[in-house]
């Protein structure tokens, strides 16, 4: 029966029309109110838990639903009170069927009466719903696309002993879903744009460390130049050997050396950060995989346990994550004596990150320096490296909204944690 049968001979809708119009009015008036505090809700979790105690007292029948967002790689489950919909995982064929066709589907028992009617809903075989067990199923998609790719949510609803689906169910349901995917978009937009800001903030935070080091480390690195050059003066213009005069010249030579590398660092490093763009959505297996096999290439000493497996996720990252992960590898062949295994692993992720661990079994870092070790110039004792290393991998891996850490492995060398937004 579809909308225009509802009307008589006379041109008057039966009461059962007027009656359905009525409730799909005011549903949709309580729905409004709804959206006012899932606007102003600050995560997705947050709109999706809010929805799922609402859902049962605006929609007639008290359906269980699942919110399931839309993602730039594919669907996941928000929040869910449908049983075979698990929350952080992917919702099924039926949610899939109505995301790629953009539109509501609806799956009910043979003993259920369908009065509602409307090109904008789909009818299915129940055999097509994975969780559907009697009663009615429907999904309701609102899809959202631009550069980043499709955003927004599904709304699953089941109706355990419904037997006749009216207008009244299906619209609210499909306008709710409207609601829910214009929030989770709103707050996703709004997280990319707070990771943005961090990126600008950190660049220009990194700027002002460099400028820093510049005036004192260079400043004390000119210091001991110019007291050796008086000293070298005078042991010219007495009588001083000629051994004491070079020792005094090899001195001011070195030093200089080292003040001219530090420049250099400090102008690669700032050039690094001002050439890295803000992070974007990113394969993380194939980048990752990269940077193994041309580090374990690299050193002989190293050998690099490594699953790809593990790591087919797409996250928030910039061109120069490869480097983060390059550094660290190769830290652990280069700051050891010995021949060394690396485990790069994956932590068990989160609906919003994942953890990239590497886990050597080492002689472990020092205790003096582990609290200001991705401090800018920050170095061991035997350490012959210039101390930025570590200290770039932090400013770039929170550029990215993510974040690092160090610990003890379990095997007593180093632990290196990097935590990665998903997308």
């Amino acid at each position: 029966m579809s909308d225009e049968d509802h009307i008589d001979a006379a041109g008057h809708e039966p009461r059962t029309a007027v009656d359905t119009g009525e409730k799909t009015i005011k549903t949709a008036g309580q729905i409004v109110k709804y959206s006012r505090e899932i606007y102003h809700l600050e995560s997705v979790e947050e709109v999706a838990m809010l929805t799922l105690e609402a859902t049962p007292h605006f929609i007639e029948g008290h359906p269980e639903p699942a919110v399931v967002e839309i993602r730039a790689d594919g669907l996941r489950v928000l929040e869910s009170m449908l049983p075979g919909v698990t929350p952080g995982e992917q919702p099924g064929e039926f949610a899939s069927q109505a995301y790629d066709r953009n539109q509501v589907l609806l799956c009910a028992d043979d003993d259920v009466t369908v009065e509602y009617v409307s090109d904008e809903v789909t009818q299915v075989d129940p055999g097509t719903c994975s969780f559907h067990d009697g009663g009615v199923t429907m999904a309701a998609p609102t899809v959202y696309s631009d550069e980043v790719g499709d955003s927004g949510a599904i709304l699953l609803v089941h109706w355990n002993s419904l037997e006749t689906v009216r207008k009244h169910h299906v619209k609210p349901v499909d306008f709710l879903a409207e609601h829910v995917a214009t929030a989770i978009t709103n707050i996703r937009s709004r997280e990319r744009l707070e990771r943005t800001r961090n990126d600008l903030a950190k660049r220009k935070e990194m700027i002002e460390v460099y400028e820093r080091l510049l005036r004192h480390d260079l400043g004390n690195d000119l210091q001991v130049i110019s007291g050796f050059s008086d000293a070298l003066v005078a042991t010219l213009d007495g009588d001083d050997t000629p051994d004491q005069a070079k020792k005094h010249a090899e001195k001011i030579f070195q030093t200089s050396q080292s003040a001219s590398e530090l420049i250099d660092t400090v102008g690669d490093t700032v050039k690094t950060i001002q050439k890295q763009g803000q992070a974007e959505p990113h394969q993380l297996k194939p980048i990752l995989s990269n940077v193994v096999d041309n580090v374990d290439t690299k050193f002989d000493s190293l050998t690099v346990e490594y699953d790809p497996s593990e790591f087919d996720y797409r996250t928030y990252m910039g061109d120069l994550i490869d480097s983060v992960f390059t550094n660290i590898l190769s830290n652990a062949a280069v700051h050891n004596d010995q021949p060394i295994t690396v485990s790069v692993y994956a932590e068990e992720p989160t609906p919003d990150s994942i953890v990239v661990g590497m886990a050597d079994d080492g002689k472990g870092i020092p205790e003096e320096i582990v609290e200001d070790l991705f401090e800018m110039g920050k170095k061991g004792p035997e350490s012959e490296g210039t101390g930025f290393g570590l200290g770039l991998a932090k400013t770039l891996v929170e550029s990215y909204g993510g974040s690092i850490e160090v610990g003890e492995s379990k095997w007593g060398g180093a632990d290196f944690r990097i935590t990665l937004a998903r997308a």
